[in-house]
């Protein structure tokens, strides 16, 4: 399945309590369908104290959320996704409002 976001990109979060907020994409985990965006879905995690880290402490930081929940930001408003095979072979990520490129894939065979 294609995927609508890649990593580096400005996302706005459409559902759930973060709703609104936007960030930058930092991981997408393929096999669980989720993404990590910065500054979104903050959580609390305690750690054990060890070797590196004698102290131990409560670290917050960034969970994922599922992809289905964030779109891709274009002047500011956040946008579907369509991709598009041009004649020469490449494939690019188009935003549905404007039609702004967002992304060129990858060039096929000529």
């Amino acid at each position: 399945m294609p995927r609508h976001i890649k990593k580096g990109d400005t996302v706005m979060v459409r559902s759930g309590n973060e709703r609104g907020a936007t960030g930058q994409v930092l991981r997408i985990l393929t096999k669980e369908d989720r993404v990590v965006v910065q500054g979104v879905n903050m959580r609390a995690k305690h750690l054990k104290p060890s070797q590196a880290n004698p102290q131990g402490g409560i670290v917050r930081r960034e969970m994922p959320i599922h992809m289905s929940k964030v779109s891709p930001v274009v002047d500011g408003q956040p946008t579907r996704v369509r991709f598009e095979v041009k004649p020469d072979g490449t494939k690019n990520r188009v935003a549905a409002k404007g039609g702004k490129v967002l992304h060129t894939l990858h060039k096929g065979k000529k």
